[in-house]
């Protein structure tokens, strides 16, 4: 079998507002797109939901428990950006374990994929940004607990992962590396290990040239046992809620590029889609799937042909 893949159905199974802003449906959408092109049901892997405890690991329980019931104050579920329900808490929790169970898979096979995750924008206790809970920041201490000794979480979603720069702040074996569009949310950024803030005009050339040379540095200077990689595609021209301008086959070559520096040097990977805000369901899924086209191809599927750029 191929490398694993990890989805669960709640993860489209949120009721919201019409004309939210959230594209809450490209997680079924993407699995669908996948199964058409063949990928077998036994290659998807369903997390179970984490416990409320089990987040203390990285969140503050009174948030956890204010969130978890319903109680949270108004200003702070509208800087989330969603309404409260018992369906986002659920798919939030589920969600957030199928980031940790996708870092345990990498470390078995290599590498693996959740169809899911990246939700860097929330701290250790308020959300932001559509963020409930930081999936990053948690699979990288649970992999520590798992004697996992140093990890690289390489970022390249549009939007700087303040959350997760934040709470691994003193996290000497967990490196942080951000590389985002300057001039976008967050407003106020915090500081990883690695930021790379670049402008809105910059090329598809130099866009790769600098991804490229941040991640051979780290991987050289710091030699991770894993890395967690949020493949967010809101740096795609066509994203509303991003400023950069990538084609459909700058992402390609930015996943591929990722996927086999890691594969040249025998270092698992653990990829989440990130953020994409199309309102076009069908275009976002597309941008999505280069991730899992330059993932087959590492493998030398035959359904990396299926999946157009």
């Amino acid at each position: 079998m191929s490398f694993p893949l990890v989805y669960h159905p709640c993860y489209s199974a949120l009721e919201l507002p019409e004309r939210h802003r959230y594209p809450i449906g490209k997680y079924h959408a993407l699995q669908q797109q996948l199964q058409a092109f063949g990928v077998p049901t036994e290659q998807f892997h369903q997390p179970a939901p984490l416990s409320e405890h089990e987040l203390t690991l990285v969140h503050c329980p009174d948030y956890i428990q204010a969130l978890c019931s319903g109680q949270l104050d108004a200003k702070a579920m509208r800087r989330i950006g969603f309404p409260w329900s018992k369906q986002l808490i659920q798919r939030s929790l589920t969600s957030i374990a199928g980031t940790r169970l996708c870092a345990e898979l990498a470390l078995q096979h290599g590498l693996a994929l959740h169809l899911s995750g990246g939700y860097h924008h929330a701290f250790y206790n308020q959300g932001s940004g559509f963020c409930l809970f930081n999936d990053l920041a948690f699979a990288a201490k649970s992999m520590q607990q798992q004697g996992v000794k140093r990890l690289l979480i390489f970022d390249l979603d549009v939007h700087q992962g303040d959350g997760t720069a934040l709470l691994l702040a003193n996290e000497p074996d967990i490196i942080t590396c951000s590389v985002h569009c300057d001039k976008n949310f967050p407003y106020h950024k915090q500081q990883s290990d690695w930021d790379l803030a670049l402008p809105a005009t910059i090329s598809e050339q130099d866009y790769l040239l600098q991804v490229e040379q941040a991640l051979s540095c780290l991987l050289n200077w710091y030699q991770p046992d894993l890395v967690l990689y949020d493949a967010g595609v809101d740096c795609h021209q066509q994203d509303e809620l991003g400023h950069l301008q990538l084609s459909t086959a700058a992402l390609l070559q930015r996943d591929r590029l990722v996927l086999q520096s890691c594969r040249k040097r025998e270092i698992p990977v653990a990829a989440v889609i990130g953020g994409g805000y199309q309102r076009d369901l069908a275009a976002l899924t597309q941008l999505h799937l280069q991730l899992f086209k330059a993932a087959f191809e590492l493998e030398g599927s035959s359904i990396a042909s299926k999946i157009e750029t």
